[in-house]
């Protein structure tokens, strides 16, 4: 308050001019209260019932303090606490700060007309009355900056409060904890649950730049191990969020309800660890049910091709081509000729080979085993 303070310093007044005002602080509260509804809509309804009677005993409090300062009795830090404090209970209560400065306005104008009132008939000189103005509205800017920063201040608070229960309902999802656990958790973060949501794994230095385009539902995580970011995406449109991340080193996993986002993270995370290049795991699904189980495919895979073993490993090779296209291409020879590059002739002959080695090459047990063995060269 020390602009406020010097100004009060500048001004004399005499006991009958503070008797004068102080004897319509009363009536002054009154009407700054009732123009601030008339004037302010956000308080049209909040000023009514006890809460205005709380916010009427706080404005003569002030008007008090203000007359106190005025005829150098009062220092302004206790009005600028309560300011503060003032400025931080309208984010509780749900009010901008361009609301409360509105009305910080309002009350200003309408208290210099009030003590105006009382200080002219009193007999402050013409001079006075100057200086008397000039510190009524010092005094309403300074409280009206003093609310400023509490509001920011609560503003500022809950959002980081908020940002840690995001972070908290996002690990609980990676984590596949109870729908219970996660319906708590998303409550606390006042987050509105989606139908379903989608992981996107990515490099943690990319996680925010990336959040920013997306949902502001997303939830973000950028501190997981190996310097992974990860973003869960609601009610995604894949082929837009593909598009989104076109510029990211990005792995999309698939959609899931939201309680089972966990899966989606699942599978990014495994398609990451077959391939650096893949970025849309719905179209790798076969590599990462084949992938699902290592040691399971190795052992079909040598069980299956042990045949070819019993020939050289050049040989084993060619049929082991031959036999993959002839499968993938259910024996149409031509088409099996064209993919491996080579004469129909020489797929007939290569097809004899492989008959002799699987005898059994065309019963459904043995096809869904040997398709399953050579389907994926990468694997």
């Amino acid at each position: 308050m020390s602009y406020a303070i010097r100004k009060a310093s500048e001004l004399a007044l005499d006991e009958t001019t503070v008797t004068a005002i102080r004897a319509a602080l009363k009536s002054t509260a009154d009407e700054v209260v009732q123009a601030i509804i008339d004037e302010v809509p956000p308080y049209a309804n909040a000023l009514s019932g006890r809460m205005g009677a709380t916010i009427r005993r706080a404005v003569r409090t002030a008007l008090g303090h203000y007359l106190d300062l005025a005829s150098g009795n009062a220092t302004g830090g206790d009005a600028g606490d309560a300011a503060y404090e003032l400025g931080r209970g309208e984010v509780r209560d749900g009010r901008s700060m361009d609301a409360l400065l509105g009305a910080y306005r309002v009350g200003a104008r309408v208290a210099w007309r009030c003590l105006a009132a009382g200080a002219v008939p009193a007999g402050l000189p013409a001079a006075e009355v100057a200086k008397f103005a000039e510190l009524t509205f010092a005094y309403i800017d300074e409280l009206s900056a003093a609310s400023a920063a509490g509001h920011a201040d609560e503003l500022a608070a809950r959002g980081r409060a908020q940002e840690r229960h995001l972070e908290h309902l996002a690990r609980d999802l990676l984590a596949d904890a109870s729908p219970d656990v996660l319906r708590a958790s998303g409550q606390r973060a006042g987050w509105q649950p989606p139908v379903s949501l989608t992981a996107v794994l990515l490099p943690a230095a990319q996680a925010r730049p990336a959040y920013r385009a997306l949902d502001p539902n997303t939830l973000v995580l950028d501190d997981l191990p190996d310097a992974t970011g990860v973003l869960l995406v609601p009610d995604a449109d894949r082929s837009h969020l593909l598009r989104q991340l076109t510029d990211r080193t990005a792995v999309v996993g698939p959609a899931r309800p939201w309680t089972r986002a966990s899966a989606s993270y699942a599978r990014a995370v495994r398609a990451r660890s077959l391939s650096s290049d893949i970025r849309d795991t719905e179209d790798h699904l076969p590599e990462l049910v084949l992938s699902a189980d290592a040691d399971a495919f190795a052992d079909l895979r040598a069980r299956a091709l042990a045949p070819l073993r019993t020939v050289p490993a050049a040989t084993g090779q060619r049929l082991e081509e031959t036999l993959r296209a002839w499968l993938l291409h259910q024996g149409r020879r031509d088409e099996v000729a064209a993919a491996l590059f080579v004469h129909p002739q020489t797929v007939r002959y290569r097809m004899s080979q492989l008959r002799e080695l699987f005898p059994d090459l065309a019963t459904p047990h043995r096809v869904l085993e040997l398709t399953l063995a050579v389907g994926l060269r990468s694997l």
